[in-house]
């Protein structure tokens, strides 16, 4: 009996704490992506905007982005694999298409970020 109260003493605590863990890394659109969006990609997928012109893409809100593009929503939450946001931001598509176009890539952080969010359900708050 008392090495089960010891067991449940010492593994309740940790329990919790694991769970906590998870919503310190929890990823939003709200807090991570838009600034992200805002910095490399807001220029051209705005109304008017040169990829917004050619694909119907914007990055304006949470709406637009899920909206996708004329082709299509460009992210599947919870697969970002098939998730072409994902794919042209990492570099997994002809090099004429990497997003964003005609500018440095984004670093290796933020594609990861991009993943996990997308991974993470997509989440907008």
């Amino acid at each position: 009996m008392t090495s089960r109260i010891r067991t449940i003493a010492i593994g309740l605590p940790a329990l919790l704490m694991l769970g906590g863990c998870g919503q310190q890394d929890r990823i939003t659109y709200e807090v991570h992506i838009q600034p992200l969006l805002e910095t490399h990609c807001v220029e051209c997928h705005l109304p008017g905007g040169a990829g917004a012109e050619a694909s119907g893409f914007q990055v304006v809100s949470y709406d637009t982005l899920m909206k996708g593009t004329k082709f299509g929503p460009v992210v599947v939450p919870g697969d970002a694999l098939s998730s072409s946001l994902y794919r042209l931001l990492a570099g997994e598509v002809d090099q004429s298409i990497r997003m964003p176009h005609g500018k440095d890539p984004l670093a290796p952080e933020q594609v990861a970020l991009v993943e996990t969010w997308i991974e993470q359900g997509a989440p907008e708050r």
